[in-house]
């Protein structure tokens, strides 16, 4: 069991979402420095090819492709994978990072907005695991990373319908991590708390209330991309191969003190 392989993702290919900036550009990053190539989905096409042309610099050796589509609309999925069998390349990960939301109270938000968060949210991610299966089957020892949210295992001021979904995708990986053992898919999620992104930066800048949401952090600090992409990679790795099915916090402690 010392196999030092069983740290690396040499010869593997991953897929992610919102792989233009913040979480989703740091798991890509931490990917292909574990030896992944990358295929990189945006929706912004200027900031996904700023962010491949950053990534095939730090790592010449790499294969990154970049294609831009929203994940949240049926079609533009579809066109993904067809990008990905003209490539003619494998897929062994997948990491559905897409998401948004729009915080208010329950009683004010309309029937289309809460369809949109649960598509964004949910429906996405479910459709991108569907379509990517047969590929994922191919290579027979894959891997899915879910990225959920503390507003998933319990109430934060993110909004009912974001919670909603973010509930869902847990259980989503759950779920198809039982389907799809036998497949030989290991399927995971990760579950933040406030990390520094381009989406906290309004909330954050609030010092009154920056300084609640440290109260409730017992790291006492908000965390960086890059500590979620290494939870990420980490359930990609064959050296979590008996890892499914199961939920990272990667909070601060925030779940074990509540808001």
């Amino acid at each position: 069991m010392n196999d030092p392989s069983r740290w690396r993702l040499d010869g593997q290919v991953a897929l992610v979402g919102g792989a233009s900036r913040g979480i989703g550009l740091a798991c890509a990053r931490e990917l292909a420095g574990l030896g992944a190539d990358v295929l990189l989905v945006a929706r912004e096409e200027d900031a996904l090819e700023q962010a491949r042309q950053e990534l095939a610099e730090e790592f010449p050796q790499r294969e990154l492709l970049a294609f831009a589509a929203d994940l949240a609309e049926a079609e533009q999925r579809l066109e993904v994978f067809d990008w990905i069998t003209d490539l003619g390349t494998g897929l062994s990960l997948l990491v559905n990072n897409v998401g948004g939301n729009t915080s208010r109270a329950a009683l004010e938000y309309e029937a289309g907005e809460v369809r949109a968060l649960l598509e964004t949210n949910l429906v996405s991610a479910f459709e991108m695991c569907r379509l990517a299966h047969p590929r994922l089957v191919e290579h027979g020892h894959a891997a899915i990373v879910n990225v959920g949210s503390v507003s998933g295992l319990t109430h934060v001021r993110t909004g009912a319908p974001y919670g909603m979904a973010k509930a869902g995708l847990h259980q989503l990986t759950r779920n198809l991590a039982c389907e799809w053992a036998e497949d030989g898919i290991r399927v995971n999620v990760v579950a933040p708390w406030y990390i520094r992104t381009r989406r906290t930066e309004g909330p954050l800048a609030d010092p009154d209330y920056l300084d609640e949401v440290l109260a409730h952090t017992p790291a006492g600090r908000i965390g960086e991309p890059e500590e979620v992409a290494a939870a990420v990679a980490f359930l990609c790795l064959p050296a979590a191969s008996y890892i499914t099915g199961e939920c990272i916090a990667v909070d601060g402690g925030f779940l074990r003190r509540g808001f």
